[in-house]
């Protein structure tokens, strides 16, 4: 079997899965985007008072107030989810999806940890 034949053959193959797999692509694809999202708010579902109980901790604004930033970023991100994989406002939910980035940047101090910025300044300026 030369190389063509085996290219020939990859070449159908690849053509063939996709063919079933076409309407299902775009649903996984947006499913991986945004699963780190859809993970992190099951999570917070799971262990809400971990989560209330470091938020109140590490600002000491007490139970309500730390209860409604977890519930906002919650919310958020399964909303947000949602809305990006069912293809409705999805600028929107980006936008939401953005803002609790930001949030959770600020709230839980990410901003000023050394070894995160390092880490995140190496993928920045890694070169391929």
């Amino acid at each position: 079997m030369g190389q063509n034949d085996i290219m020939s053959t990859a070449e159908d193959f690849a053509d063939q899965f996709l063919r079933v797999t076409k309407q299902y692509l775009p649903h996984v694809a947006r499913l991986c985007l945004i699963s780190t999202f859809l993970e992190d708010g099951i999570r917070m579902w799971f262990q809400w008072s971990e989560q209330r109980d470091y938020i109140d901790g590490t600002w000491n604004c007490g139970y309500f107030l730390a209860s409604i930033f977890v519930f906002v970023n919650l919310f958020g991100q399964l909303s947000g989810c949602i809305l990006v994989l069912s293809r409705n406002f999805v600028q929107y939910a980006c936008f939401g999806l953005f803002g609790i980035i930001a949030l959770q940047t600020i709230a839980y101090s990410i901003l000023w940890d050394l070894k995160f910025l390092m880490r995140f300044c190496k993928t920045l300026w890694a070169q391929p």
